[in-house]
């Protein structure tokens, strides 16, 4: 079974929908196409495939909402920077009555996996990732469905910011595009087919 309840449009705007899928990310031009953004393109890759517009929301986001034949569910890109991300995610949870943890689900860079990888996961620690961390705060817990985008360590702690805001090689690019699309796609699994359908053919990749 998926992640979504399956059934009619919902009447009005406002009715509560069966998933959150959050782009972790920072606004603003200087921010694109960096490592710290994948989360971002993925939420605009998911907009262009169900044909919607993501318009800005009174959460401190851009929003659309997608209904693909029974599926109801929301895009998100939080517009609070990476940091502050949960000051967007918990609201939007609470006005579309997303009360399961587990029916949100984070895509966003992962410094643990080699870049252009891509793995899900439910729960689990935070890695040190501040978005993570302030959703979790949030939302009261960490079990949220995570999909993770490798972007790899820097070369020391102290270039953290360095690297996931900065320039990314022409090959390293690459990769990150591949595995956008790839995220996208396991987005969709887990709203089709479940978190734990998707972990089975994601991960195993």
């Amino acid at each position: 079974m998926g992640l979504l309840r399956r059934g009619s449009r919902p009447e009005r705007r406002g009715t509560p929908f069966s998933a959150l899928v959050v782009g972790v990310g920072n606004p603003g031009s200087e921010y694109e196409r960096t490592r710290h953004n994948v989360g971002f393109e993925v939420i605009d890759a998911l907009a262009a495939l169900s044909k919607t517009t993501l318009k800005a929301g009174r959460d401190k986001c851009l929003l659309a909402e997608v209904h693909d034949g029974a599926l109801h569910y929301l895009l998100v890109k939080p517009m609070t920077f990476v940091n502050n991300t949960g000051q967007a995610v918990g609201p939007l949870a609470r006005r579309f009555g997303i009360s399961e943890v587990e029916r949100v689900i984070v895509v966003h860079d992962e410094l643990d996996l080699p870049p252009g990888s891509v793995r899900v996961k439910v729960g689990g620690g935070l890695a040190g990732h501040n978005g993570l961390r302030s959703i979790t705060q949030h939302l009261k817990s960490q079990d949220f469905v995570r999909v993770r985008i490798g972007v790899g360590k820097p070369a020391s702690k102290e270039r953290g910011a360095d690297h996931v805001l900065g320039r990314v090689p022409v090959s390293e690019r690459q990769l990150l595009d591949d595995a956008v699309q790839r995220a996208t796609d396991a987005v969709l699994l887990v709203v089709r087919h479940g978190a734990d359908t998707a972990m089975q053919q994601v991960n195993g990749v």
